[in-house]
């Protein structure tokens, strides 16, 4: 049994209003499926609603799923598609009953950005915070400086990534790390070409572009290094801090993280 109920449009709503952005006319921020306005008092948190996510979030008994990345695959998401695995998930979706919805511009655009802070938060390097103006971008200036060896090594052991791919210089130490999680394009690119950036964390991103940018820089004798954590490593933290902070600001609500996993598995076992 839950708390005292709150219509879904509302808790979106506060959820929404943290970003200092709110002109969003294309935001992927909306219901997906359905009633927006239903009254519910368990919330489930995500970062990929996959189908066991799904069911295990019916199964506890979620009236609404707050997801950060799309559902479907082949189409937008709020079009029926013919495809087999959209449809099927489409239909899982509808049988549970539950309302769906993104939460990924405005988290986006707080600050610090909410997806930064949860993983910075778990990853615990010690230094000094800079927030900047670029998407999805935040500095840390580190105190003692690490290798990016060492920074890829706390990675895989803070965050539970299983492997951290490594472009570039590996055994130098250095003082800067920019995190630019998830999958943030070409500005990724533009962190790695300032002059005073060092280490550069990314979900996913051009291996034959920045990947080969960082790996040319350092055989130059740059001091450059771009880590490649997975998109999902690299933001779902910041989903679980949502649920935190989604459950601070309304106690009365039963609110619960879902773990999707990495989309990757590995020839070793232990790492699936």
């Amino acid at each position: 049994k839950g708390g005292t109920p709150m219509k879904t449009n509302e808790i979106m709503k506060d959820l929404f209003s943290l970003a200092y952005k709110q002109d969003f006319p294309d935001t992927c921020d909306t219901c997906k499926a359905g009633d927006p306005d239903a009254e519910v008092t368990k919330v489930a948190v995500t970062m990929f609603a996959t189908p066991e996510v799904i069911r295990q979030a019916a199964e506890w008994g979620a009236q609404l799923l707050i997801t950060h990345e799309p559902t479907y695959h082949t189409v937008p998401e709020d079009m029926p598609s013919s495809d087999i695995v959209d449809a099927q998930k489409r239909n899982l979706l509808e049988q549970t009953g539950m309302v769906l919805f993104r939460f990924h511009d405005h988290p986006h655009y707080t600050s610090p950005d909410i997806i930064a802070a949860g993983e910075l938060e778990k990853l615990g390097l010690q230094g000094t915070l800079e927030y900047t103006d670029l998407f999805d971008c935040v500095r840390i200036h580190l105190n003692p400086p690490m290798t990016p060896v060492e920074v890829a090594q706390t990675i895989e052991r803070k965050l539970g990534i299983k492997h951290v791919r490594i472009c570039g210089a590996r055994d130098i130490p250095c003082q800067v790390v920019s995190g630019m999680f998830g999958a943030p394009g070409n500005i990724v690119l533009e962190e790695l070409q300032r002059p005073e950036s060092q280490i550069v964390l990314v979900g996913e991103t051009c291996e034959w572009l920045i990947g080969e940018y960082a790996r040319d820089a350092a055989q130059l004798g740059l001091q450059k290094a771009l880590l490649i954590m997975g998109h999902v490593g690299s933001e779902r933290d910041g989903m679980e801090y949502t649920a935190r902070l989604l459950k601070k600001r309304h106690p009365q609500l039963d609110v619960k993280y879902f773990e999707c996993g990495e989309v990757y598995t590995y020839t070793d076992t232990d790492g699936i």
